[in-house]
């Protein structure tokens, strides 16, 4: 019988319940998904060489332009793993760096140290690695996208188990399926990059639903940029295991170091999808003079204790742009609400608005995500907006409970909730208290204020009052009352109380 995504998930899971108490349920991310990176690539390397022995022979059977996959050196496939009794801390270790060795490609993408992790002892070790000896993770037995879903799954889990910390490597699904189809137009060819990487569940997103509509996603272009060096080691694994081949994760600070660059300027992207860290500390004093010239929108640059759109007009600066590269692009990002409305950020407001690169924005409910409970919006921009949106901008509401359901310790978007949202942006629907255009006029009588309730009534109607069905029922309630009064007067007179 074949494996169910549901049968996958639960059995990768268990890898935690071995090693719980010996680690911090922190550091499970650290020591288990490398592991069923190393699984994947063991499972399909050998069906690969066992192919090839067949058809070449032994002699050239481990030749590089055979395999589309790392190639694992000879003692360190994953039966010779098992096969460790003593010490198996080090043989991991040596497998992982003799991977390495022979793959430079993948040099930072294990970071692991097993010896370091006093509490996993032979035995627990010798667990993990038997629990993971079945299923086979060859692409014949379990396919990329099932495995990719499973692996997405298990990264998500670890963040749960992580609370609050997690979700700095980990945006909800539907919040990025969300900020994907609000830039839906893709075509083969096109790049994408999320300067916040994380574990890469944005790109990730774009590769989904692009093969969903009939695409092709290994014609597409995956880029991001990460600084916490585990957690791009995760983005990476995760590319890998997705099926995706065309993709590069770099280290450093986005703002302070951005990676891709091109000559003496930025390299720009068909599309930009992004969560930054909200209200972080940025090297402000270091980037007053930006040799990319990103933070020119005003002569004042953001606070150094807010970088929220030190963070907007670095990716705006990634875009394409039609008058320089021919074609425009097109960004979704997830913001809190004080972009929207903070007085001090108004001139940052009025330059993207006043250069209309402002297609909508998307309020969205509180509670969404595990570090934080505020309330979040989705900034979506556009340097080349179509000739009928230039000079608007969509505002719409969907913080209602139309859109979301309570879990046990947050909301989560529904999937009606998301085509909601979709829908109106797509139309650009004017609906009652939910959305409708908004002229930049309008937005420049308020001081460029885009509080989305300053647009579009989010209030409750009152219930129409029939005052006809009112007079009557007082009618009988005073009736009844005089009904009452006359009762109690004649007992009182019964019992001769005056």
């Amino acid at each position: 019988m074949s494996l169910t995504l549901n049968e996958l998930d639960t059995h990768l899971f268990k890898c935690a319940d071995i090693i719980r108490d010996a680690v911090d349920p922190t550091d499970y991310k650290e020591y288990i998904l490398p592991l069923v990176y190393y699984k994947t690539i063991s499972d399909e390397f050998e069906k690969q060489y066992e192919q090839n022995v067949d058809e070449y022979g032994e002699d050239f059977a481990r030749r590089d332009n055979l395999y589309d996959v790392p190639i694992v050196p000879e003692g360190h496939l994953w039966d010779d793993l098992r096969a460790v009794n003593d010490r198996v801390d080090k043989a991991l270790n040596d497998a992982f760096e003799g991977l390495t060795e022979e793959n430079p490609e993948l040099k930072d993408v294990f970071r692991a140290n097993y010896i370091e992790a006093d509490a996993l002892d032979d035995d627990r070790l010798g667990r993990l690695i038997e629990h993971l000896k079945k299923p086979d993770l060859n692409r014949d037995n379990v396919p990329p996208d099932m495995l990719g879903e499973a692996y997405m799954d298990l990264v998500r889990d670890f963040a749960e188990a992580e609370g609050k910390s997690g979700g700095q490597f980990f945006t909800p699904p539907h919040i990025v399926e969300l900020c994907v189809r609000l830039v839906d137009d893709f075509e083969d060819g096109d790049e994408f990059h999320d300067p916040t990487v994380g574990s890469g569940g944005m790109l990730i997103e774009a590769a989904k639903y692009y093969r969903e509509q009939g695409g092709d996603p290994t014609k597409l272009r995956y880029t991001g940029q990460e600084i916490n060096p585990d957690i791009a080691a995760i983005a990476r694994m995760n590319l890998f295991i997705h099926g995706l081949t065309n993709w590069e994760i770099k280290r450093e600070d986005s703002l302070s170091s951005p990676q891709f660059t091109d000559g003496d300027d930025l390299e720009r992207f068909d599309y930009v999808l992004a969560n930054f860290p909200f209200s972080a500390n940025w090297a402000k004093s270091d980037l007053q003079d930006d040799p990319y010239g990103r933070f020119d929108w005003h002569e004042k640059l953001p606070r150094a204790d807010r970088g929220d759109f030190a963070f907007i007009m670095h990716m705006a600066s990634q875009l394409k742009h039609p008058n320089t590269d021919g074609t425009g692009g097109k960004a979704a990002i997830v913001i809190p609400h004080g972009v929207l409305f903070r007085k001090h950020e108004s001139r940052y407001r009025k330059h993207m608005l006043e250069n209309d690169m402002v297609e909508a924005i998307v309020g969205l409910p509180e509670n969404l995500f595990q570090n934080n409970s505020i309330p979040s919006a989705i900034l979506v921009l556009n340097t080349d907006k179509a000739a009928e949106r230039e000079g608007e901008v969509q505002l719409v509401h969907a913080a209602d409970e139309a859109f979301y359901e309570e879990l046990s310790n947050q909301n989560e978007l529904t999937d009606e909730g998301v085509a909601h949202i979709v829908d109106n942006f797509r139309e650009w629907t004017t609906e009652e208290r939910v959305s409708r255009p908004v002229s930049l006029d309008e937005i420049r009588e308020n001081d460029y204020n885009l509080n989305i309730a300053l647009y579009v009534d989010t209030t409750e109607p009152e219930e129409d009052i029939a005052v006809g069905e009112e007079l009557a029922t007082l009618r009988e309630l005073q009736a009844e009352r005089d009904e009452i009064e006359a009762r109690m007067s004649q007992h009182m007179e019964a019992l001769n109380y005056e």
